[in-house]
């Protein structure tokens, strides 16, 4: 056996010298790619600038504005009249999971599949997000740890899609928003802390280890219930003090932020004072909740397409999700202008496969719909999720140094924010991967 180990051991020392005096002889060159466009918003002023300007070499912005250096072999691409943004960055998406308009239909077809054919749905998934304009993506809770396989994937080239931040399975008590169905319990093996569900603080902390030991970058709980789960009240606490205590110590030990699906306002407040991330939906949040949010610096990620998706399709759904979307929505819009007037931190995110993946940037146009600045809903991207994921230093803002994350919009953004979901190209560290130029 040692003899096998030190044989395996020099043949990997043997590839790893050929293949550095290889790229010592052969060094490569990144190329040079020039964007131009007739506006630039950078994603940190708020403000257009004119003409807009970006030079990229590999994976990072090396130039911005008119006086940039411009190497004589670079590639231009001007986009004429449109605006270069930052690559979005959905904080709040479901990657590995498809959305059906026919509600009952996927979840037959789900229930069905093994976890390998539905990694193929979330790949295309993936990559249909990466098309949207969305460059980096938090992954809150997927079954069978599909997302931590897609996550390195993407890294390793074998996938395209956003760069991800993934939660494996949701953590939430059992009959609760992040448990299965009420399956009758001889027909389906009931879940447990591998899966996410969790009943009393050891056995949450467990859950957490769990997502932890097999690659969760987040964890997400689901403090209280939720919309599109049959058996639970949609703002109802689903975990006690104890049990959120638990989880998120637990998770800050191991440098893990937390999110919380939380509709219901006293289960947001619980999470808030247990020291959570950020709360997810917040759809019945009242205003000395978002008070508290404010105080202690905890994002409101309002996923406002999911909201309006649901309510404008409450019909399809079984009625008691139909009815719980129809209370939802009725209180959102109120919740979220509160949190605007209050200065509660706001980061972008969609809910995304509640409505089909690619309409990621439905989510600027719906927010300003509600009385949101266009430039600050923007910001909500770029300023609100890079900070709230922790890849603010390498993404988010169209500055030199950084990722060249970048989308090009037609127009002028600010006079038409409708025009994010209409990107001219999608360019991911350096890479464009939408636009025929």
């Amino acid at each position: 056996m040692t003899y096998r180990f030190a044989a395996l051991a020099a043949g990997l020392l043997l590839a790893f010298a050929s293949n550095a005096q290889t790229s010592a002889a052969a060094p490569v060159t990144p190329t040079t790619t020039v964007l131009k466009a007739v506006r630039l918003f950078d994603g940190r002023s708020g403000q257009l600038v004119s003409p807009g300007l970006v030079v990229v070499q590999g994976s990072k912005i090396i130039g911005i504005g008119t006086h940039a250096a411009i190497p004589a072999d670079a590639k231009v691409i001007d986009l004429g009249d449109a605006t270069l943004l930052p690559g979005y960055i959905d904080a709040h998406t479901h990657i590995a999971y498809d959305h059906d308009d026919n509600w009952a239909q996927g979840f037959y077809d789900g229930m069905l599949r093994f976890p390998v054919e539905q990694s193929f749905h979330a790949g295309r998934n993936a990559k249909v997000t990466l098309q949207a304009g969305v460059t980096s993506a938090r992954d809150l809770g997927a079954g069978d740890f599909i997302d931590v396989a897609l996550r390195n994937a993407i890294n390793a080239g074998l996938a395209e899609g956003p760069r991800m931040l993934v939660a494996g399975h949701a953590l939430g008590s059992t009959g609760g928003h992040c448990d299965s169905s009420p399956f009758p319990p001889d027909r389906v093996t009931p879940s447990g802390p591998l899966e996410g569900v969790c009943n009393g603080p050891d056995q949450c902390r467990l859950a957490t280890r769990l997502q932890m030991k097999y690659g969760a970058d987040v964890i997400k709980i689901c403090a209280s219930g939720g919309v599109l789960s049959e058996s639970d009240p949609v703002d109802v606490p689903q975990l006690t003090p104890a049990e959120l205590s638990a989880i998120i110590s637990e998770a800050h030990a191991w440098g893990r932020k937390v999110a919380a699906h939380s509709h219901g306002d006293l289960a947001a407040k619980q999470a808030v004072e247990a020291g959570v991330d950020s709360i997810e939906h917040g759809s019945f949040l009242q205003p000395a909740t978002l008070q508290l949010m404010k105080q202690k610096g905890v994002y409101l990620v309002p996923t406002r397409l999911a909201l309006v998706w649901t309510v404008g399709h409450a019909d399809t759904y079984p009625p008691k999700i139909g009815a719980k979307a129809r209370a939802a929505g009725a209180s959102h819009g109120g919740m979220f202008r509160n949190a605007m007037r209050i200065g509660v931190p706001i980061a972008f995110g969609t809910d995304s496969a509640v409505s089909p993946h690619g309409m990621n940037a439905q989510e600027f146009g719906d927010m300003v719909d509600l009385g949101m600045a266009p430039s600050a809903a923007l910001l909500t991207s770029s300023q609100g999720s890079a900070r709230l994921l922790g890849i603010d230093g390498e993404t988010g803002t169209l500055e030199i140094g950084k990722f060249a994350d970048i989308v090009a919009v037609p127009g002028d953004v600010l006079q038409d924010i409708r025009a994010t979901e209409r990107p001219l190209l999608v360019m991911k560290q350096g890479v464009v991967v939408r636009g025929n130029h």
